[in-house]
């Protein structure tokens, strides 16, 4: 169980901080440079507020762990 919700989580925050490195590459690269400690920063508070919401649950692993019952 610990090992499903590690590796589900690490998949969705690995998506968030894709996703998060786009919008704010994107976004700072309108000012004609792009601030990587800005990118690094705001990347890392994303990843880790998608491991924190990830507590919550995930239904990724609910889903496999109702099959397993089954």
């Amino acid at each position: 169980m610990p090992s499903k919700w590690f590796k589900a989580a690490g998949i969705r925050a690995v998506k968030t901080a894709a996703q998060t490195a786009i919008g704010v590459i994107g976004a700072t690269s309108v000012f004609n440079e792009v601030d990587w400690y800005v990118v690094g920063g705001t990347v890392l508070l994303a990843t880790l507020t998608s491991f924190l919401t990830s507590l919550a649950g995930l239904p990724e692993v609910a889903s496999s762990q109702e099959e397993v019952r089954k």
